[in-house]
């Protein structure tokens, strides 16, 4: 019978045992997995099985580690995504776990640019840690997202994004992320990409302050620019930028990326 083995087909006897599979093509495995869940030695294999042997703290290959990471894929979409090239403009609170969901599922290639440094106060919603206090956050988060995923190629650049250079810094991506937390610095990259870049699509963020109803977080499109939030919740007294939310929101963000990337321009 066949089964596929960290992703590649083997043939294996009739009546195998995960043990046997572990013993024949890799004997210091110490996490055993079948089907997508944890199997013990004895557990008996069946014609058409997805194994994976694994052994803890190993650093795999690039080809193994993607087919394992995109096994939960349907055909064809891991190969799109690694092929797409998402430009994020902000590293704080959306940027931040935007990037993450993204390099998670296998885009292959990321721009980030920031010209912040990480600090206590960014640590109640960004994907930083305590020990990344001072850093540049471009900095910072690349190493986070490599440590997900080592093989999606991270650009940074540390640097203000204005009126005057957005164009020339995305205009090779595929779509931009607009992670922005000022209303003025988000209307006006938002209104010169779409203005400069007649093809290029932005997927930006409106309303997630607080800890209001997660159900008012949607997303809706405006012609080449998808907007997603409550679009009304602004931080302010009263009202603070909190993770739930910004999570919430970084997920529409991310998932509306996917979507566009996959050929899918509508919002669901």
């Amino acid at each position: 019978m066949d089964i596929l083995l960290n992703e590649k087909k083997v043939e294996t006897g009739d009546g195998s045992t995960l043990e046997d599979v572990r013993r024949s093509h890799k004997a210091d495995a110490d996490i055993m997995i079948v089907n997508g869940f944890p199997a013990g030695p004895d557990h008996i294999l069946h014609d058409g099985d997805s194994v994976a042997l694994i052994r803890r703290g190993e650093m795999m290959g690039k080809e193994e580690l993607e087919a394992l990471m995109a096994a939960r894929h349907t055909p064809g979409v891991h190969a799109k995504l690694k092929g797409s090239f998402v430009g994020i403009a902000g590293a704080g609170g959306l940027g931040s776990h935007v990037a993450m969901a993204l390099v998670r599922i296998g885009v292959g290639r990321i721009l980030i640019v920031d010209m912040d440094v990480v600090e206590p106060s960014n640590l109640n919603r960004q994907l930083y840690r305590i020990d990344q206090i001072g850093e540049p956050k471009v900095e910072a988060l690349a190493r986070n997202l490599r440590e997900a995923n080592p093989y999606v190629r991270i650009d940074i650049l540390n640097e203000e994004i204005t009126t005057d250079n957005c164009v020339k810094i995305f205009r090779e991506c595929d779509l931009v992320i607009e992670a922005f937390d000022t209303p003025k610095a988000k209307a006006d990259l938002i209104n010169t990409i779409l203005t400069r870049l007649p093809e290029m699509r932005v997927v930006a963020g409106s309303g997630l302050a607080g800890y209001g109803s997660s159900n008012t977080i949607r997303t809706e499109r405006v012609g080449r620019l998808y907007i997603c939030g409550d679009r009304r919740s602004e931080a302010g007294e009263g009202s603070g930028l909190m993770a739930p939310r910004v999570m919430i929101t970084a997920g529409h963000q991310a998932n509306q990326a996917v979507r566009i990337l996959l050929g899918e321009d509508d919002v669901g």
